[in-house]
């Protein structure tokens, strides 16, 4: 049966078919974030790059010999898209959408696209792949925001969708005692969502108020390559300058 486009090939999950590297799976790898965590790894990890922008995704495989594009729709994932992966020892969720607005004036069909893409996507990505973590005794690190620390106006669906990414982050963990379970909570960062989110709030885009990507990675670094004996549960990141979330 010819694999699915996107997945695994069984027995290939190290990407070098016997590499001795660490395997890290990491979504939203196209851009922003996701990309910079990318770049943060690739010295030290075999990586598959999940994300939408199949073109961005091979530029960034291009430069790193270790890595290969997982194009997979998240809110379709299966267990056919994952079914090549039996260890896998990160696991980074980054990927996310937000649509701001008032909550009376918010349809129900932005709820569910942000519940689906913020939350639910996450919860069955992680299920699936479960197995795969616990032979690895892996650490999943799910990337929410200042968002889902405070609720603000105008931020209502996204919020609810961060403060549900946290407690799934916590009850995981519970759950999980083999794994580590790692939520970063950075503030505004320049990327292209954050500018569509000051597009929403018809604000001027100010990048050197932000924090720079690399310095989000950073922060998913230090979780990962933590020595065994800590648990890095936590990680907030504010910008020197500007907003705090």
């Amino acid at each position: 049966m010819t694999p699915r486009a996107g997945s695994v090939p069984p027995g290939d999950n190290r990407l070098g078919g016997m590499s001795a590297r660490p395997t890290a799976l990491i979504t939203g790898a196209s851009r922003g974030v996701g990309a910079a965590v990318a770049r943060a790894l690739a010295p030290t990890h075999d990586l598959l790059l999940g994300g939408r922008d199949r073109e961005a995704l091979d530029k960034i495989c291009a430069e790193a010999p270790g890595a290969r594009p997982w194009p997979v729709e998240l809110t379709a994932v299966t267990e056919a898209d994952v079914a090549g992966i039996d260890r896998l020892d990160v696991l980074v969720h980054s990927a996310g959408v937000v649509t701001l607005g008032r909550i009376g004036e918010t349809p129900a069909e932005v709820w569910r696209r942000t519940m689906e893409i913020n939350v639910i996507a996450v919860a069955e990505l992680t299920r699936l792949l479960l197995p795969a973590l616990r032979a690895a005794g892996g650490q999943v690190v799910l990337v929410n925001s200042g968002a889902g620390q405070r609720a603000n106006p105008n931020w209502g669906s996204y919020a609810a969708s961060k403060f549900a990414l946290r407690a799934f982050a916590d009850a995981l963990r519970l759950e999980e005692p083999g794994l580590r379970v790692t939520t970063i909570y950075p503030g505004r960062v320049d990327t292209d969502m954050q500018r569509g989110v000051r597009g929403q709030e018809r604000g001027a885009y100010e990048p050197e108020k932000y924090l720079n990507p690399d310095s989000v990675a950073r922060a998913v670094l230090a979780a990962v390559t933590a020595t065994p004996d800590a648990h890095v549960t936590e990680i907030t990141v504010r910008p020197s300058a500007g907003p705090a979330s």
